[in-house]
């Protein structure tokens, strides 16, 4: 296909047109093995770790990537140069303007949402929230009750979300636009702040510090971003940007002697900053996004580190700073020591072929192998939910051959025997005991009845927890960031459980999920619970994800002590016993 690139396409938008052209074709019955198809390659696109602009930039042959034909391949060149996907933008004529929204609320797929267009004329968000409210929805065939809260809390949700980008989406248009700015050789330095230097799961916009000799002149290199949708403002310190997924971007030039006073300001949170300014009060100091002054004389501002100590702190690292404890433990100088991604040894929780995954066993060790990783868990899904094609009884034992086979074959790597056993809703594992115990560790995790009663959801997994084979719950509490709720469970009961039977809890890496969330890992580490930072990796690509758990694990105060897979396989060995 001939034409200029369209930059900055990110991997993550070309993946949801995907998803989108599959759903409205499931919609309307279209070619099943089509639709099959395009998911696939959105989950593929996702998880690569290449911007597929840049490889079409370099004329790189994408149906070479696995699930990505030459027709996919076509489509994606097509979207990367004009930003479009015609066939998807045929195929939305026939519906109303924001019934795609439908499917972004829990507990609604393709086939509810054509059946509350059919049934009862919904065709958006607002027209479904009204409904739910109604009680019109319960009466449909194939909803009930239950349903019907659970899309009503969807939609509250989804409105309470707003528009928000996961970190995961963010990352690379921040890297791109800072190797942008480096560029220019008016800049002195460049840091990104705001929630996103915080780690946080999700962000609303992005906040951008540097310093230059000539600000007016990085302001200028700045605006004429080539992804620039649209430029909001343009002063000479300071500058608004729109980027063409619509994420803001402020970026402020400072002082040199301001720049780490700019930089804690812009980080935050508010409520860390407003505590910070209470303590220098006390002291007689003013703090602002200036520096610390003494009167009108500034005593501090060049750095952070220089802020802090002014005020009688150790430096506070970014993602603590929540106001949640981190100021006094600073003063006490026992502020944790964080876990960092060059802390882990192997992951415990990863797909292969013989489930949803994409790759082999062996690809994948290979792949953690590649990473330095001492050890890997190979934990395909239980053959419970059919759309995962998971494993019974005789296809594990299958690949516990193939493990201990492999195993002999490859250097350097230890390929654990494990399972994603499905719990289920009796709190019973979806496998016997007899085959589990082969196993060096159990994954157990919920995939269905998510609406149950916090009683009855909370019975269920601390039963699956007695089991005396399992090992590690994975993703706790469910959630999908933006698009579903966590289900309703005892938290407390969950920690405490997870401690007397000797589990540990998972920190589950995926972008969408990062489950647990940061307020419930401080509280279970406080509670004594251990835990495994892992990716769910569903290719060799998706290992890079080990970041977003680590960003994450490291907003709960998570040390390199808490976590099970930062230890050597022999004591990991001697820890599962």
């Amino acid at each position: 296909m001939e034409g200029a690139v369209k930059m900055h396409i990110s991997n993550a938008r070309i993946a949801a047109l995907f998803n989108k052209l599959a759903d409205y074709m499931q919609i309307r019955e279209g070619n099943p093995f089509k639709i099959r198809a395009y998911r696939s390659a959105a989950r593929t696109i996702a998880n690569l770790d290449k911007s597929l602009a840049r490889m079409v930039e370099e004329g790189a042959d994408l149906s070479a990537i696995p699930t990505i034909g030459e027709k996919i391949a076509r489509k994606i060149e097509e979207i990367v140069r004009t930003g479009r996907l015609s066939k998807l933008e045929k195929i939305e004529k026939c519906f109303p303007p924001h019934f795609s929204d439908l499917l972004a609320v829990d507990g609604i797929g393709p086939k509810r949402a054509k059946l509350l267009y059919e049934q009862l004329r919904i065709d958006s968000v607002d027209a479904l929230k009204k409904a739910a409210q109604e009680k019109r929805i319960r009466e449909l065939k194939g909803f009930d009750k239950q349903l019907e809260k659970r899309i009503l809390k969807g939609t509250v949700l989804l409105k309470q979300e707003g528009k928000r980008f996961l970190y995961a989406e963010a990352e690379p248009y921040v890297k791109e636009l800072l190797a942008y700015l480096k560029r220019s050789k008016h800049l002195s330095k460049v840091s990104i702040a705001g929630s996103f230097r915080r780690k946080k799961e999700s962000v609303g916009d992005l906040d951008i510090l540097a310093t230059s000799p000539k600000p007016k002149r990085i302001i200028e290199h700045f605006v004429r971003y080539e992804d620039t949708k649209a430029v909001i403002s343009e002063g000479k310190t300071k500058s608004t940007i729109i980027l063409s997924n619509d994420l803001q971007v402020d970026l402020r030039c400072v002082a040199d002697e301001s720049y780490g006073a700019a930089l804690h300001y812009f980080t935050g949170s508010k409520s860390h900053n407003i505590a910070i300014r209470k303590m220098a009060l006390k002291k007689g100091l003013k703090v602002n996004e200036y520096g610390i002054f003494q009167g009108k004389k500034q005593i501090a501002g060049r750095t952070e580190e220089e802020m802090y100590a002014r005020v009688g702190l150790c430096y506070i690292e970014p993602e603590l700073r929540e106001n949640r404890g981190e100021l006094e433990a600073a003063k006490k100088r026992a502020l944790p020591k964080l876990v960092r991604e060059d802390d882990i040894r192997g992951d415990l929780h990863m797909h292969t072929t013989y489930s949803d995954g994409y790759h082999t066993i062996k690809a994948m060790a290979e792949a953690a192998k590649a990473r330095g990783y001492e050890y890997i868990a190979v934990t395909d899904h239980s053959k419970h939910i059919p759309i995962v094609h998971g494993l019974d009884e005789k296809r594990l034992r299958r690949q516990i051959e193939e493990i201990e086979r492999i195993n002999e074959e490859i250097e350097g790597i230890t390929i654990l025997k494990s399972i994603e056993a499905d719990i289920l809703e009796d709190g019973s594992l979806a496998l016997p005991g007899h085959i589990l115990r082969e196993l060096d560790l159990v994954v157990v995790a919920v995939h269905d009845h998510f609406s149950l009663s916090a009683k009855r959801q909370t019975q269920r997994i601390l039963k699956a927890l007695e089991n005396p084979y399992s090992t590690i719950l994975a993703h706790p509490t469910g959630r999908l960031i933006g698009e579903r709720m966590p289900y309703d469970i005892s938290m407390e009961k969950l920690f405490e459980a997870v401690r007397q039977h000797n589990c540990f809890l998972e920190i589950n890496a995926q972008p969408k999920r990062l489950d647990l969330n940061d307020i419930h890992l401080k509280a279970a580490k406080e509670a004594g619970v251990k835990f495994a930072i892992s990716t769910d990796a569903h290719n060799t690509f998706s290992l890079d994800y080990m970041r977003y758990g680590i960003n994450q694990a490291r907003r709960g105060w998570i040390e390199k002590k808490d976590v099970i897979n930062t230890f050597s396989l022999k004591k990991l060995r001697r820890v599962l016993r």
